[in-house]
């Protein structure tokens, strides 16, 4: 559902009742009338109208500030994010349909000179002041999850999901499981499509809608481009492998959802990516803040801590017979670490704080991972840190401290106990 649609519905919907309830009232509820003075409703009504107007303008106004700050504080992949929150579309669909309703009621106080005032409208508007109310302090509460921690943990949160909904635990599929590489096993490529039309980012994949067609053809159905990716003109967006005939491009496009950017939908990079950005945009010498930093490592630690007991051949997917359908390029687990620590170790050189709690993160995944290769990788990259540490400019004494491991940067050193 397009988000500005949200409004014009209570809009709509406030008109309809603004229309048809006072002539209801007045055709079948003639006696039920408000005991309150001609004088005092339209009072009422005026302030409840003149008031939800100027409501509106003030909360928004203040909500898009506060959005676009924490956005170049943060990241400028986030202002859409907190844009798009459907509580803000919701409040000034509410606000618009409770000034609309309290106009058109008011145009029935006293009418024909009754002197008379209709008791379930005025009611209905008092309703829709409470309701606004409630939506406006909602509005407030939701503007203080702006705050950095509150901002790193609905971004973790979404890593979480995604990794919980696309990665099974390792300790959960079968001891001997066949998983063919896309190699050469493919068969003949039958078909290529490719892109054209202006730049977009793969959103989402219709997996059960790309098996059902390969499984239909007798196909494999190898994704060049991988959610997150962005499709220029003539990019290759998927190719056929041992198709009895020609598919359906446009079937094949329908189960390839474009967006104008990426989201979380299938992509746990991009969580892992948006904690990246804070953190390095903390260490920028405008912020200058690398105590943020630590803590989107936080984050990232416990995303890579979950990936690493996960099966991350997540892009092969095999049809109800066992026979392999679809292929999706996935990440492996040194992209993972590449993506989670390259940036932050490159921009946190300098700073003793984002050395220590980077040292500590590595040190932990090298400890929780139960697989020897992924424990290696981190180990190897444990070691590429050190010598970084090593040849950055900080005095020897610095270089000391940034060697150790503290879980909150600057606070409460880990040594290792030595085994006699």
């Amino acid at each position: 559902m397009r988000l500005w649609l949200i409004p014009m519905i209570y809009v709509g919907a406030s008109v309809v009742c603004g229309l048809t309830l006072p002539r209801i009232e007045q055709a079948y509820l003639a006696s039920f009338t408000l005991n309150l003075s001609v004088a005092s409703a339209q009072a009422y009504l005026s302030a409840a109208a003149s008031g939800m107007m100027a409501l509106t303008g003030v909360i928004f106004a203040m909500a898009f500030v506060m959005v676009q700050f924490n956005a170049i504080a943060y990241s400028p992949r986030l202002v859409l994010w907190f844009a798009r929150d459907h509580l803000l579309f919701h409040s000034l669909g509410a606000f618009s349909a409770t000034f609309i309703l309290a106009l058109f009621t008011l145009a029935w106080i006293d009418r024909a000179g009754s002197g008379t005032v209709p008791l379930l409208s005025t009611l209905v508007v008092a309703v829709m002041l409470i309701a606004s109310m409630l939506l406006f302090a909602m509005l407030v509460q939701r503007l203080s999850s702006l705050q950095i921690t509150s901002v790193l943990q609905l971004i973790g949160d979404k890593g979480r999901e995604v990794i919980r909904d696309m990665f099974r635990q390792l300790d959960a599929q079968p001891a001997v499981e066949r998983k063919p590489g896309p190699g050469g096993g493919l068969g003949p490529v039958t078909q290529i499509v490719t892109y054209s039309g202006r730049p977009r980012t793969i959103a989402k994949l219709s997996i059960e809608t790309l098996v059902r067609q390969g499984r239909a053809s007798g196909a494999v159905i190898e994704m060049v481009s991988a959610v997150g990716d962005t499709l220029v003109e003539g990019s290759i967006i998927l190719r056929v492998h041992g198709a009895g005939g020609r598919l359906v491009e446009a079937d094949l496009m329908r189960a390839v959802r474009l967006d104008a950017e990426r989201t979380f939908e299938q992509d746990p990079k991009y969580p892992i990516r948006l904690l990246v950005d804070i953190a390095i945009k903390a260490l920028s010498p405008a912020i200058n803040d690398p105590t943020t930093a630590v803590q989107a490592i936080d984050q990232i630690e416990d995303l890579l801590r979950r990936l690493g007991r996960r099966d991350l051949d997540a892009g092969l997917v095999r049809d109800a017979d066992g026979a392999l359908r679809l292929v999706v390029p996935m990440p492996t687990w040194e992209d993972y670490l590449a993506l989670a620590f390259d940036e932050i170790r490159q921009f946190g050189t300098t700073s003793i704080q984002v050395m220590r709690r980077l040292r500590a993160a590595l040190v932990g995944l090298a400890d929780a991972t139960t697989i020897p290769d992924r424990a290696e990788a981190v180990r190897r990259y444990l070691q590429h840190l050190d010598l970084v540490i090593e040849r950055s400019p900080l005095d020897p004494e610095d270089k000391a401290m940034a060697l150790q491991e503290d879980r909150q940067g600057l606070g409460l050193t880990r040594r290792r106990s030595e085994t006699p």
